[in-house]
């Protein structure tokens, strides 16, 4: 700073502690200034504080504040200390932080399980079936003896397998594996084995469940499922946003077919759902599944919007594929010779005619006899398995010599019974006789059945000279009561 002459010989002539207060006066003007220049600009630059970080500490411009307040007032500065600069925000806390802020910092995982995800709401689960089905006593109606089987989703067999009795069809399930176009269950096939109870008798106290399933196989069963789909308006959402819809023909402008306007369907015919997607779509999303997730019959797999439809169709299934005991439709599919069995257990009495003109033998001058050969067949559950015993059966032999009703008495199960039935329907008898007259008589007829072994083959081979006059190997023989 140049001053004139005339001040400054002023100056220079003044006491030194004079000069010295004018020095200080201004030097501390000067602090303060360049102070408060550089707490304005550390208080633009520094970044704002962590959410949860702690209370700020005091700043170096909040210490020299008040030692600059201490300063004597000057006239030069009087802008700087009225507009002082605005303090920090304090430091939000836990507790002052904002809560829609902590979603977005733990955003809440979507469920990590592949088959819920696929399932519709509302749809079966897996341990509903397990619930229901495994390691419960089953029969497979119809009887079916393949231990591979397939149906469609109403429970129709797809394919063929040979049949057999219901003694061979006890089925228990081990496993249940629910995919989206089909349920697949595994278990082991079991054969009934009776001890010999009489009608009178309780049967079920009388019987073996003899498990018949090969060794490391095992019986697998599975169900096409009906197909759960979603509306056209649901697929096509958002497939359309932002772009102009192609231009109607001249034709009036289509209208959604709903209940009210929907064209009458053919008499007999179903209605048809427009709301559905398409028919190939839904073929397409079945092709695109993994082989083995496919339905056997993709052709005729229905589709529905409602899972409660396709949970009562695959309900329905079930109900045609297996009973749980004797119901009313396994005792209606049964022959005749089990129903008559049924009917003398459920009544605790023995088989009566239906006709009460049939006599017993001990009525008659003459008794009916076996005339032809008498040879029942066993199978190969009961060989493999050592199903041997005798059974009884009562038998109407008519005024003909033929069997007319026949009614098990003593089961044997294993499907011999069935095997017994059959060779007594035709073989022939001499009817009985009163009076001179041929009469119907009521016979009871017992059969046994024998294990076929190495042993008993190689005695009954004949010699290659004559001709066999019986089976090569002895069959089960025939007892007249």
């Amino acid at each position: 700073m140049i001053l004139p002459k005339a001040p400054s010989r002023a100056i220079s002539s003044a006491t030194p502690v004079a000069r010295f207060a004018f020095l200080s006066i201004c030097g501390a003007s000067a602090l303060l200034l360049a102070l408060t220049a550089i707490n304005a600009r550390a208080q633009q630059a520094a970044p704002a504080p962590a959410a949860d970080s702690q209370p700020a500490a005091a700043t170096p411009s909040s210490t020299a504040t008040p030692q600059a307040a201490q300063a004597p007032a000057s006239t030069e500065t009087p802008q700087q200390t009225q507009a002082p600069a605005p303090a920090p925000p304090p430091a939000p806390t836990s507790e002052t932080a904002p809560a829609e802020s902590q979603p977005a910092q733990t955003p809440v995982a979507a469920p990590n399980n592949a088959s819920q995800a696929a399932e519709p709401p509302g749809s079966i689960t897996e341990d509903e079936l397990r619930k229901q089905l495994e390691g419960k006593d089953l029969f497979l109606r119809g009887g079916y003896l393949d231990n591979n089987l397939t149906f469609n989703e109403h429970g129709g067999l797809i394919g063929h397998s040979p049949q057999g009795s219901y003694t061979l069809s006890g089925i228990r399930i081990d496993k249940v594996h629910l995919m989206k176009h089909k349920v697949e269950l595994t278990g082991a096939r079991y054969g009934l084995h009776f001890l010999g109870a009489l009608p009178y008798e309780d049967p079920t106290k009388a019987v073996d469940r003899v498990n018949v399933t090969p060794k490391k196989k095992e019986v697998r069963i599975t169900i096409d499922r009906e197909l759960v789909v979603k509306p056209k308006k649901e697929n096509e959402k958002g497939k359309g946003k932002g772009k102009v819809p192609p231009a109607a023909k001249p034709a009036p402008a289509p209208t959604p077919t709903t209940a009210a306007n929907a064209p009458t369907p053919p008499a007999g015919a179903p209605a048809p759902n427009p709301e559905t997607t398409d028919v190939n779509e839904a073929q397409a999303e079945m092709a695109k599944a993994p082989e083995a997730e496919r339905p056997a019959d993709a052709k005729s797999v229905t589709t529905t919007l409602s899972p409660a439809h396709a949970n009562k169709v695959l309900e329905d299934a079930l109900g045609n594929i297996f009973a749980q005991g004797f119901d009313a439709r396994m005792m209606a599919a049964m022959p005749g010779f089990w129903k008559l069995y049924y009917d003398a257990v459920a009544n605790k009495t023995d088989y009566q005619p239906a006709d009460p003109n049939v006599l017993r033998q001990n009525m008659v001058d003459k008794k009916a006899q076996l005339k032809s050969t008498f040879e029942p067949a066993s199978n190969q559950f009961a060989q493999d398995y050592g199903v041997a015993g005798m059974s009884e059966y009562h038998v109407v032999i008519g005024a003909d010599g033929k069997a007319g009703e026949i009614a098990v008495a003593r089961p044997i199960g294993f499907g011999l019974d069935e095997s017994a039935v059959d060779s007594i329907r035709k073989a022939t008898f001499d009817p009985a006789i009163k009076d001179g007259k041929p009469v119907p008589v009521m016979l009871n007829m017992v059969v046994e059945f024998r294990i076929y072994s190495k042993r008993t083959a190689v005695e009954s081979k004949p010699s290659p000279d004559k001709a066999p006059d019986a089976p090569v190997l002895p069959g089960p023989y025939s007892v007249q009561h």
